[in-house]
């Protein structure tokens, strides 16, 4: 498959502090890549990295011409105004699409309805709970059509319900459009196994296994590959 995003021995540094040391990855068209690891791994920084909101200190990052992203951060941020003027918005901006404000608020209310969100379009996002918050975000990433879409920890800070209903979006979404390519990171195991075809384990800033979610799932083939890595899975590590 083509590669939309190729990143090549990318190293980030904050200060005294290494995030990322020589990390390569690429990315195929329609590829589900999930990045795992503990607390300050550095998943976030490469996820910054990829949608070139971070400049790597070392190495590079290149993208397909005309490559679309959107990015699903854990906390979102929304202006003080409704929910659809916060969707709308997002498209208005996007200039790639050239619309008027009156097609950026029905494309808006297109995909909030899609979503399941209509009913609170009209609603600030003050009074929406968490999970509904982070669907709103999720379906304002989607509306931009997104060549590859990033998200971090995007159930990290929601209760069993809102984590399958975010989830429940995302296995939608990717379905409707195969062709686009998901980097996620996340603590959740179980739903690397399910949205993820490859699993890149970090630590310390390196990437330490880089596998097939059926070889990253398998205990034998892991150890062999990447001890840190079994032990993080086996919950011996934090």
């Amino acid at each position: 498959m083509p590669v939309c995003v190729q990143v090549e021995k990318v190293s980030v540094s904050y200060g005294a502090v290494q995030a990322l040391t020589d990390v390569s990855l690429q990315c195929a068209v329609g590829e589900r890549v999930a990045l795992i690891g503990a607390n300050g791994c550095g998943k976030s920084t490469l996820l910054r990295v990829v949608h070139g909101l971070l400049p790597p200190t070392e190495g590079q990052v290149q993208v397909v011409p005309q490559l679309r992203q959107a990015m699903l951060f854990q906390r979102p941020h929304f202006l003080r105004t409704c929910v659809l003027q916060n969707v709308a918005l997002a498209l208005w901006m996007d200039r790639t699409q050239s619309l008027s404000w009156h097609q950026a608020r029905e494309q808006a209310m297109d995909v909030l309805s899609h979503a399941g969100l209509a009913s609170v379009a009209n609603q600030s996002g003050r009074s929406l709970s968490v999970g509904q918050l982070q669907r709103v975000a999720l379906a304002r990433a989607w509306a931009l059509k997104p060549h590859l879409l990033l998200l971090d920890e995007p159930t990290a800070s929601l209760d069993p319900h809102g984590k399958r209903e975010v989830e429940a979006m995302i296995q939608t979404f990717t379905r409707q459009q195969p062709e686009v390519s998901l980097l996620f990171a996340s603590h959740n195991l179980g739903q690397v196994k399910r949205l993820a075809s490859r699993v890149l384990y970090l630590e310390q800033g390196r990437v330490l296994a880089d596998l097939s979610v059926a070889d990253f799932f398998d205990p034998e083939r892991l150890q062999a590959i990447s001890p840190q890595a079994q032990a993080f899975v086996r919950g011996e590590l934090p």
